[in-house]
């Protein structure tokens, strides 16, 4: 009899906290009920320093007035989180999404900048997308330099390449000051050591040259002296025709 009674009362609990647990689940953790606790921002690195902080994010979502904190997570819109946040145009890319622990997550790519550009359209960086991004306020990165007659299909395109390629290579990329564009689109560098100008001509066969170049540096200019010479000209085939410098 004792056993039957306890085998009751446990069957009763049983059903009784599943009851509650069920209502419970219905009014309190129902999607509809509950409340934003907070936002967890994520923000890409890129090389160099970010364009914001997590700070940063949050405020402008409040100056906005989509911040979701307090407001029921079923009222809480993240594709105009999302689309308040793209208009930033150093932002690539912005993602939001809500959580099962009544959070909002927010993941922020920024655009990274491969070339600077100072031309008569303007100054401008080209992003890693072939895109003209604004040049931020505070931010300097070390990427490659170009002026003069460039317009922006060209940066985007021969130019881009270009720089990407200066980018990339370790000696390149640190003996290369700056990129001069002529009217005919032929180039002309100014390197970190010496007082020569490059003329390199067109660029479509940029490392043919600059592998001529640095052959040339490393038999001839290691030898005789960096300021021997004004110019050192890329543009023939098979050949560095050079400057000498006028002493007079």
């Amino acid at each position: 009899m004792l056993r039957n009674i306890c085998r009751v009362v446990l069957a009763s609990l049983f059903i009784a906290y599943i009851a509650l647990a069920m209502v419970y689940l219905h009014f309190f953790r129902s999607p509809d009920n509950v409340l934003c606790r907070r936002v967890e921002v994520v923000i890409e690195k890129i090389p160099g320093k970010n364009y914001f902080t997590a700070t940063d994010i949050l405020e402008r979502l409040k100056a906005a007035k989509v911040f979701p904190v307090g407001k029921r997570i079923n009222d809480v819109s993240v594709a105009e989180i999302e689309k308040t946040l793209k208009r930033d145009k150093l932002i690539k890319h912005a993602e939001c999404f809500k959580t099962v622990g009544g959070y909002i997550k927010v993941k922020i790519y920024q655009r990274v900048p491969v070339l600077r550009i100072f031309s008569q359209s303007g100054s401008y960086y080209v992003d890693s997308d072939r895109n003209a991004m604004p040049v931020p306020d505070n931010f300097a990165f070390y990427v490659p330099v170009a002026s003069g007659h460039i317009d922006r299909e060209y940066a985007a395109s021969a130019l881009y390449d270009f720089a990407l390629y200066l980018q990339k290579d370790k000696f390149w990329a640190s003996q290369i000051a700056q990129i001069y564009v002529t009217r005919r689109r032929e180039v002309v560098l100014t390197p970190v050591v010496g007082d020569h100008r490059i003329i390199l001509g067109k660029i479509d066969n940029h490392k043919e040259k600059l592998d001529k170049l640095h052959t040339f540096y490393e038999k001839g200019l290691n030898k005789i002296g960096w300021n021997r010479y004004s110019t050192i000209n890329l543009k023939y085939k098979n050949q560095v025709v050079c400057t000498l410098v006028n002493n007079d």
